[in-house]
């Protein structure tokens, strides 16, 4: 894109004494005269270059220019520095180690003090889902297509989007897009797609909102929920939904309320407190968790 070849054009300009139009148009893969035009937008933003002919010529910024990073604290770099690394930690490229290289190189008297701030977006599926990242990023900078098998609670389905964004929120990458097959935009999670293929197929860019990503849409609470806990649980529900989901019940145990997304996550997570939830509301909830414990119990021999 051009308004990063002009970037890196400024910034080999700064960190090179000299060069050349036919280096710089080797360098980007393009022709001698675009990089002549390039140079031409740069000494209308203001840059003052200079250029000369002959043996020992070439483009150089004017001695006693230096473009003013005072707007930057060393803390401001630092903070720039620790977001470069977090996106490197999902990259299946060099990109962001090159990236961070740019921008440390003749600038080490600039950032100073201990980094204070690492950031891991990675999960256990690092291994899969760097090459989606690298996929839908590539196919959101091309315009093309994707396509993939969703597994969605409703079952599996083949899908075709327009990428628009790559979403992280809540420990979980998801990706924003057109649904060819919905006819509207959906969010689709990372970890729930396989297959995942950019199409030679471009299109045409909508003005595409950005995604909602408040917590009632992604996780719209429609289903309220009542439970008491032991005690000695309280640090997962702290842990989950913080200090304010539950009073102290009489009894001791601990009275939690709270908006649930699904039926089927919710039973799936009580069920992981074993006999230290109760379940008060709702009933269905109850009646579910009762079945799955005699058909369990079935299985290992407690109930004929």
């Amino acid at each position: 894109m051009k308004i990063d070849r002009l970037i890196g054009i400024l910034s080999v300009l700064l960190q090179e004494e000299k060069t050349t139009a036919p280096e710089l148009a080797e360098r980007y893969e393009v022709s001698k005269r675009t990089i002549n035009r390039d140079i031409e937008a740069l000494c209308k933003a203001g840059i003052p270059i200079q250029t000369s002919q002959g043996v020992g010529g070439g483009i150089s910024i004017m001695d006693g220019y230096r473009m003013d990073r005072t707007i930057l604290t060393s803390k401001d770099m630092q903070m720039i520095l620790a977001g470069l690394r977090s996106l490197d930690s999902v990259s299946g490229s060099s990109y962001y180690g090159q990236l961070m290289e740019k921008i440390q190189t003749g600038s080490s008297e600039f950032i100073s003090g201990r980094d204070s701030i690492l950031i891991d977006l990675s999960s256990w599926y690092k291994g899969s889902l760097a090459p989606k990242i690298e996929v839908i990023q590539r196919a959101i900078e091309s315009r093309h297509l994707i396509q993939f098998e969703y597994y969605g609670p409703n079952g599996e389905s083949n899908r075709r989007i327009e990428p628009y964004y790559l979403v992280f929120r809540w420990s979980s990458w998801y990706v924003w897009g057109w649904c060819l097959e919905r006819k509207d935009y959906r969010l689709f999670k990372l970890n729930r797609m396989d297959c995942v293929a950019e199409m030679d197929v471009n299109f045409t860019c909508r003005y595409a909102p950005m995604p909602d990503l408040s917590n009632e849409k992604i996780f719209p609470g429609s289903i309220k929920v009542k439970a008491l806990f032991t005690p000695d649980i309280k640090w997962r529900l702290v842990e989950e939904f913080g200090p304010h989901c539950f009073t102290e019940a009489d009894d001791g145990r601990l009275l939690f309320t709270a908006d649930y997304t699904d039926m089927e996550n919710l039973v799936t997570w009580l069920m992981t407190f074993g006999a230290k939830a109760e379940v008060l509301e709702p009933a269905e909830a109850r009646d579910i968790i009762r079945r799955n414990a005699e058909e369990t119990l079935k299985i290992y021999g407690g109930l004929t």
